[in-house]
Formats: C-alpha cells, sequence, structure tokens
C-alpha cells in the first residue's frame, strides 16, 4: 500500500476509547459534552440517551439533571429526526446541517407518501392535510406544549382515520395524528419537549419549533460528516453510507469536501491473522498514532452510538456473540466493554439488580472492573427500571435471572 497509514484494530480502539469518552481519563463533565463527543445519540428509546450519557460522565455529575438540562432548558441538546429516519438526540448547533442533509430530503418523502396513502384510503387532500397542520400549528402556539393525546381532543380532525394498505395483505384501519406530528416534526415544525412521565417514558410532548437557518445540503454534509470522522475515524465509505444512510455518490463528495484521507484499516481483531485490510479514511489532520489509554471497563445501554456506530463491527465485537446480542432487526441490546472490545452483556432484573454475563475470558482485572461499573449502574438507578424498547435475547434471559 505504499505510504498509506495502517491503522491496526488495537488503534481503533484506543480511539473509541478515548473520543467516545469511556476511557476514565476521557469521560465528560456536562451531557452536551457527551453529545458533542459522540456526535448524535440514538433518541428511539428514550432511556437510552441518559444511560448512554451516565455511562461517560465524571463522578458526582447527575446524569438525568445533566440531560434534561441540556434538552429542556438551555438547549444544548435537540431530539429530531436524522440519519436512516431515526430519533437522534444531538447538539443543536448541530441540527441544521443535519436537517439540511439528511432530515428535509427524508421529510419530503416522509410528505409524498402520507399524501399517497391519504388518497387511496379517504377523502382527506392536502388542503385538508394542510389546515390540518395550520390547526396544530395554532394549538401549539397557543398551548406552548401538549402531548398527542391533548391535540386529538382539542382538534377533533387529528383524530379522523383512514384506510392503510386497502385491498392489501396489511389493510388496518390507522389514525392520522402520528402520521401528521412525524411529518411535523421532520420539517421541524414543531419538536419534541419533555416525556409526560419520567425519563424512561417515550410518550413526549410537542412544541413549536425553532426555524433551521438555511444551509446548503452538500454543505452540510461535509459537515456533518467531517464531524463523524472526527469522533470515529476511521471509517470504510460502507459504513459512512450506513450511518448517514445517504447515496454513496453524495458520501463520496462529502469525503472529498473535507479532504479525507484514506488509510488501510484492520475491520477484524487485530490479531495478526485475519489479513482483511480495507481502506478507511481520516480526516487530514488525523494521522497521527493514537496511545492506549488506561484500562477500562463500561456497561452502554441499547442502540449505544458506540456499538451502532459502524456497519463493520467485527473489530470490537466477535462475530459469534452477534446473535445474543441483537435482535433481528439488527439493534444491539446492552454491552459490557472492556478496552474496546464487547465481551458480554447485561440487563436489569425485576429486583433493580444489575446481572451480566462475559460471552469472553478477559482475565481477572476485567472481571473486577466490570463488576465495579456494574455496582456503579445499579446504585444510580436505584428504584428506576429500566428495559430495553427492542430485546435482544441475552438481555431477556438475564433480565429474567433470579438474584444471586
Amino acid at each position: 500500500m505504499g505510504d498509506t497509514r495502517f491503522i491496526d484494530a488495537a488503534e481503533r480502539r484506543a480511539r473509541l476509547g478515548v473520543r467516545h469518552l469511556l476511557a476514565g481519563s476521557a469521560r465528560a463533565g456536562s451531557a452536551a459534552e457527551v453529545g458533542g463527543a459522540l456526535v448524535a445519540l440514538h433518541g428511539t428509546d428514550p432511556a437510552s440517551v441518559f444511560l448512554a450519557v451516565a455511562a461517560r460522565l465524571i463522578g458526582g455529575v447527575e446524569p438525568v439533571g445533566a440531560v434534561e438540562r441540556a434538552l429542556y432548558e438551555d438547549g444544548a441538546l435537540v431530539r429530531m429526526h436524522g440519519m436512516r429516519h431515526t430519533v437522534f438526540v444531538l447538539a443543536s448547533a448541530l441540527a441544521p446541517a443535519v436537517q439540511a442533509s439528511t432530515t428535509a430530503p427524508a421529510a419530503v418523502r416522509e410528505r409524498t407518501a402520507l399524501l399517497k396513502h391519504l388518497a387511496a384510503g379517504s377523502d382527506f387532500d392536502a388542503d385538508w392535510l394542510a389546515e390540518t397542520e395550520r390547526l396544530v400549528l395554532a394549538e401549539l402556539a397557543v398551548r406552548g406544549e401538549a402531548t398527542g393525546t391533548e391535540l386529538g381532543s382539542a382538534i377533533p380532525r387529528l383524530r379522523s382515520e383512514y384506510v392503510y394498505g386497502p385491498g392489501k395483505r396489511q389493510e388496518g384501519v390507522q389514525s392520522v395524528a402520528s402520521r401528521v406530528l412525524r411529518v411535523l416534526g421532520m420539517e421541524g415544525r414543531i419538536v419534541r419537549g419533555r416525556p409526560q412521565g419520567t425519563w424512561t417514558s417515550s410518550r413526549f410532548r410537542w412544541a413549536l419549533g425553532d426555524a433551521h437557518p438555511a444551509q446548503d445540503p452538500a454543505g452540510a454534509r461535509a459537515e456533518l460528516l467531517g464531524r463523524w470522522l472526527g469522533a470515529c475515524g476511521p471509517a470504510t465509505e460502507a459504513d459512512l453510507t450506513w450511518w448517514t444512510g445517504w447515496k454513496v455518490t453524495d458520501v463520496r463528495k462529502a469525503l472529498a469536501a473535507v479532504g479525507a484521507l484514506p488509510v488501510t484499516v484492520d475491520g477484524g481483531t487485530g490479531d495478526g491473522r485475519t489479513g482483511d485490510g480495507v481502506t478507511g479514511f481520516v480526516l487530514p489532520d488525523d494521522l497521527g498514532p493514537v496511545p492506549e489509554p488506561e484500562p477500562w471497563a463500561a456497561l452502554l445501554p441499547a442502540l449505544d452510538p458506540t456499538a451502532m456506530g459502524w456497519q463493520g463491527r467485527d473489530w470490537y465485537l466477535d462475530p459469534a456473540h452477534r446473535a445474543a446480542l441483537y435482535d433481528r432487526s439488527g439493534n444491539i441490546g446492552p454491552t459490557v466493554w472492556w478496552n474496546g472490545r464487547i465481551v458480554g452483556g447485561w440487563a436489569q432484573r425485576p429486583d433493580g439488580g444489575i446481572a451480566h454475563r462475559l460471552l469472553d475470558d478477559v482475565g481477572a482485572e476485567a472481571r473486577r472492573a466490570i463488576g465495579a461499573e456494574a455496582e456503579r449502574l445499579e446504585a444510580w438507578l436505584g428504584d428506576v427500571r429500566v428495559t430495553p424498547r427492542f430485546r435482544t435475547p441475552l438481555e431477556r434471559e438475564l433480565g429474567a435471572a433470579p438474584a444471586q
């Protein structure tokens, strides 16, 4: 490969430990710092956001208060649809780039699909939808915030129904409410506010959104990809295409725009036996070696952005463990980490205890460190019970296990 820099799996894991704030010396002092470092926290399961932040904060910083302040008070973080039509929590300063590069095109497709479904299964047309949206926005302007149920009570037409998939196997009657709110949310005209209930609740209140500054989509793609490479590089073209959900041509243009440099990466275990070096990319100022941090352990939640950060995961996850740790749709459950590798899984039992199982022989030092992290997580959760939205085989088994 000539002078092309080679980054083996061990160095990739070292980068992960430091840049994802998991090594003890790299941990953060605020939720906003965590969100900025990781670029985007998976927000489909609300509890995962809080657990992901908790795993990366220095001692003495209370995670729930830190996340709620950043989301609902100082506005440092925002929850919105982003890459791959997924709900994320990300730094507010990055929201315009995500909106222009990713969410806005998806919103166009979502609105088109909704109008198509309404035309096929009801008498509602574009004018009816526009008036319904106007009423929603007007109601939120008066209320400040409201749940979907409250909006439905105030706006009867929001409770209207249509036939989804008429004449097809999946035919069924659906309410328009969730579809209308989804489109408005993806367009940024409304945003998810505080949940109804505790921080584990997925029933959010809606509020009017602030318009994002207009941004050129190509420039927005370059900004977002540059931020992600800084946090997750090196990454292959396949990693980038998967994470963003963009066309490969858009990924290549964004790589060129940020001046990304090719490197050779080890996509496997780094044991010298894989021989699977492939082309990855880093930012132009990121070619230098990264020293290995001190040994570290972490218990990360389901859908954690580190576990879900790359399409190619063999350099931090033994393929033999996938069946136990993923559901059938590819969602990863709670994981146990040691020095940049996934070495097991964990779950919370009904009595609140944290049960974990190691899938690799990691040695006595690792077992002690992992046990300490489990005790820390159990003490922090206290009376709170957390069940992942997407349950995986090992999580189900451990969660049902009797207390030891």
